[in-house]
């Protein structure tokens, strides 16, 4: 049987990005910089012969999800599992107002304390929990096809320590694997769990849109 091909897309850029606040669980939807963005990166996957999508249930990974169904048929299975972290008091906040406010929830974040649970949130091994046995379920029902999960940066920054074997229950940080808006991180999953990493925040579909800078759609 063929290998399973897993591509996991960020959001595009929603209008919480643009104004530097945490999204969190909040209900922000794209900018306009995110809907061409989606766009793109729906015209470029299209080409993929992607047989199953995937999506937070969120509106603004929905949104992002949603255009490439309209090119490929292709029905958007929407899930609570693949949602961003849970930043509670953070959700919502600018940075600095995060660091001026929530100075320990604020760092702890940054610097990737693993088992830190936000203040009325959770921490990152939580959202690990819940992602990864979604990741496995999915990757069991589709043996073989190739399938596309849209997300957040947390979630996927972490979904891709865990393929890539980067963390364990012992781990305390970890370094950040960016995202950037509609950056694709791409995987091959063979049998027993033998994984390649393709492509780690592929932003070439998006160069007409934010030139060189992968950074400039945060």
């Amino acid at each position: 049987m063929a290998p399973t091909r897993l591509y996991l897309i960020r959001h595009g850029q929603s209008a919480g990005n643009a104004e530097g606040r945490f999204g969190g669980h909040g209900p922000t939807p794209l900018s306009d910089l995110g809907r061409r963005q989606a766009e793109a990166t729906a015209r470029h996957l299209a080409e993929e012969g992607i047989s199953a999508i995937y999506s937070s249930d969120l509106h603004r990974a929905v949104e992002t999800a949603s255009e490439l169904a309209k090119l490929t048929g292709v029905e958007v299975n929407k899930t609570k599992a693949f949602r961003e972290r849970h930043v509670g008091v953070l959700e919502g906040l600018t940075f600095d107002e995060s660091r001026e406010n929530h100075p320990r929830d604020y760092y702890a974040l940054v610097n990737r304390e693993v088992h830190h649970v936000i203040t009325k949130g959770e921490s990152y091994s939580q959202l690990l929990d819940r992602t990864k046995k979604k990741l496995w379920d999915i990757i069991r029902r589709h043996e073989g096809e190739r399938v596309a999960i849209f997300s957040h940066t947390g979630a996927i920054c972490f979904i891709t320590l865990h393929l890539m074997g980067a963390i364990n229950r012992r781990t305390q940080r970890t370094p950040w694997i960016v995202t950037s808006n509609c950056g694709i991180n791409r995987f091959e999953i063979r049998p027993r769990r033998n994984i390649r990493v393709l492509a780690i925040n592929d932003t070439r579909h998006l160069l007409d849109i934010t030139g060189n800078d992968s950074f400039a759609a945060r």
